[in-house]
């Protein structure tokens, strides 16, 4: 059965796969080597999920049917393909940005996820505001605005450029309120909560995986743990090379930094006052739920 590492982009998933993984597969290593078989906890949906997805011509020059065509495909094989995932029986954490939906196409329903193919659901979620700056540099948004405008988005979908596996992910509202009500197994972890004390969440997880996973943990390797996942670290080691998962610029085919701001994201100093203003409005009920307002 699968446990879902659900997020919208550049929320901390990356950061929480690396605890994880050392978590379940004992894998405390050197500061040097935290990135080593990170893709144990790999991103769903990708190509070897979505087999013979169709391809849409390079450089974004496609139109409305060929776009619908592979969204559409990909829709449909959701289940067929989380299926032959379960088929190894054992508990498969995957990492989406994917919203939790059900779609319908010719009349029959399509669910992203459900009780017969997910076991749990680890949230990692992060203050809007400070997301904007995040996915500006990620995706290679040109302005500020822009970037606001994709948090905004109902009917956002990444990945067609570039010819990757489709994922819808929505507005940020959306996207939270949509794993928020998963109905089993769900565990919310705050991106400010990591910042705040990653100890007391790492704690969390380790107590929340122990229903699946087997293994020992001492003091000394949750304090190897925080070591290894500093931001510091993760920058350093993007900076050496060692980092594989970033994403590349379309136009110059460079890679994009990963690791930009983090911690030191401070949407205070960063956005213009319309900005700030438009996203407390939209997601207002969202981010009081959150603490966020």
């Amino acid at each position: 059965m699968i446990i879902w590492l659900a997020s919208y982009p550049k929320s901390g998933n990356t950061w929480v796969r690396t605890i994880i993984n050392q978590i379940i597969f004992n894998d405390v290593k050197s500061k040097t080597e935290v990135f080593d078989n990170l893709s144990r906890i790999r991103r769903y949906p990708s190509k070897t999920d979505i087999v013979g997805l169709p391809q849409l011509p390079n450089h974004n020059v496609f139109t409305r049917d060929q776009k619908k065509e592979v969204i559409d495909f990909t829709i449909k094989n959701w289940s067929v393909s989380q299926e032959k995932i379960n088929k190894n029986n054992k508990t498969n954490i995957l990492k989406t940005h994917n919203l939790l939906c059900k779609l319908n196409l010719d009349g029959k329903n399509y669910s992203f996820a459900d009780l017969n193919n997910t076991i749990g659901v680890i949230h990692i979620v992060r203050d809007p505001r400070n997301i904007v700056t995040s996915v500006k540099n990620h995706f290679s948004i040109s302005t500020e605005e822009d970037s606001v405008e994709m948090l905004l988005n109902k009917y956002n979908w990444t990945g067609l450029s570039n010819n990757e596996v489709p994922q819808l992910l929505s507005s940020w509202g959306n996207h939270y309120n949509s794993w928020k009500k998963f109905p089993k197994n769900y565990l919310l972890i705050r991106y400010e909560d990591l910042v705040l004390d990653i100890k007391k969440e790492i704690l969390k997880l380790i107590n929340y995986l122990s229903g699946y996973f087997e293994y020992k943990i001492t003091d000394k390797l949750i304090e190897e743990i925080e070591r290894n996942t500093s931001f510091e670290n993760f920058k350093k080691l993007e900076s050496d090379g060692k980092f594989s998962e970033n994403s590349v610029n379309d136009t110059t085919g460079e890679k994009r930094t990963f690791f930009n701001l983090g911690p030191n994201n401070n949407w205070e100093k960063m956005l213009k006052k319309e900005n700030i203003d438009k996203i407390e409005t939209q997601f207002n009920n969202e981010m009081k739920e959150l603490g966020y307002l």
